[in-house]
């Protein structure tokens, strides 16, 4: 059964770090391309970040040049690094896994962590 566990988030000051880690299970992780999203109060979700298998990489506007994601495929592991952080970055951060493994899309999602940036 496939799951994905983030893990990281916290409080954090304006223009501090925090790095976000998606443990997944279940899965053929490396065939999948991983992203990040985050939905804030009243508003909808919305990419941060994705990492395809072959690791190419793309970010939303609004992060480029802050955020960073990475994968780890031996630990099965996706990480979204977060510098410069500001308050608009506040939001539940999710894992996603999408893949065609058996040329049957599957797309999954974690359960969320909060970050709050605020001083």
């Amino acid at each position: 059964q496939a799951q994905l566990v983030e893990s990281g988030g916290g409080l954090v000051q304006p223009g501090g770090s925090l790095r976000l880690s998606c443990a997944a299970s279940g899965i053929r992780f490396s065939i999948y391309t991983m992203g990040w999203y985050r939905q804030a109060p009243g508003k909808q979700r919305e990419l941060v970040a994705a990492i395809t298998s072959a690791g190419s990489t793309n970010y939303a506007d609004s992060v480029k040049g802050r955020f960073t994601i990475s994968r780890d495929n031996a630990k099965n592991t996706v990480y979204l690094q977060m510098n410069s952080l500001k308050p608009e970055d506040t939001a539940v951060y999710y894992c996603n896994a999408v893949g065609v493994p058996m040329g049957v899309r599957r797309n999954y999602w974690g359960q969320g962590t909060r970050v709050t940036v605020s001083s």
